[in-house]
């Protein structure tokens, strides 16, 4: 495990750069940190890290991967670790429309998941791109396979197999906009994710950031993630939130 989060998060802010695949740059990294720490009578441990690298494999071919890694911990019992990495093959991506091919892998320390793999393909739309402001919706249709480490679930029909797998399609909205002369960035990463075979199987997700620039190199980091899953291990409640604060560390 250590040595999956060693090389999902901190081997890409060794190549310095910035992370929208529409950039000139062939290589292009960050790596943001965030969390809280308390001690005392209740201690608790919050931490959250993101690493985003993308490579120009070709004139035209861009390969992307976003990687992030979550742990929490309350009175010294382990209540999440979690790793998430998102990795996408875009095709001329300086276009307003290309498609892409993607490939997820994830585990959920809480929701039970020993591991969830999806691969798919589907096209990007770039809405906007304005002096650094840029927004992006994409469609997509994927099949995952998720093996669960419990059998028994919050909807009777799911019981009796540890495996749930099915095709999904998805819809991407994806944005970072600077206000204030650039002193104020808001960046945002959602998508809705409903199965193509089962109405009651459906998810989302919600990723907001606001960075303050401190100096050219370093931003204090307010982070906010929404989860909602609809199938999940019985007693399990559906919907997580994190509120993180932290740095953003890049070279740029």
């Amino acid at each position: 495990m250590k040595r999956l989060v060693f090389i999902f998060l901190v081997v890409p802010i060794c190549l310095f750069a910035q992370t929208d695949e529409s950039d000139t740059l062939k290589f292009q990294a960050r790596l943001s940190l965030s969390g809280i720490l308390q001690g005392g009578n209740v201690q608790t441990v919050i931490f959250r890290a993101n690493s985003d690298l993308s490579y120009s494999l070709w004139e035209k071919w861009v390969f992307k991967t976003q990687n992030s890694f979550v742990y929490q911990e309350f009175g010294k019992q382990k209540t999440d670790e979690d790793i998430l990495s998102l990795n996408f093959l875009y095709f001329n991506p300086k276009k307003r429309i290309y498609p892409l091919l993607l490939g997820f892998a994830s585990t959920n320390f809480r929701r039970q998941i020993g591991i969830r793999t999806l691969f798919g393909g589907g096209v990007t739309f770039q809405l906007l791109k304005n002096d650094g402001n840029w927004l992006k919706v994409a469609l997509s249709s994927e099949y995952e396979q998720t093996e669960f480490n419990n059998d028994t679930f919050n909807r009777i029909a799911y019981n009796g197999t540890p495996s749930v797998n099915t095709f999904r399609g998805t819809i991407w909205i994806k944005g970072k906009y600077h206000l204030f002369k650039k002193k104020l960035v808001i960046g945002h990463e959602s998508y809705y994710q409903p199965s193509l075979e089962r109405g009651d199987n459906y998810r989302w997700r919600a990723d907001i950031g606001l960075e303050i620039p401190l100096t050219k190199y370093l931003n204090f980091r307010t982070n906010f993630l929404h989860t909602f899953e609809s199938i999940v291990i019985e007693g399990q409640r559906q919907e997580d939130t994190l509120l993180t604060f932290g740095l953003t560390v890049k070279n740029f």
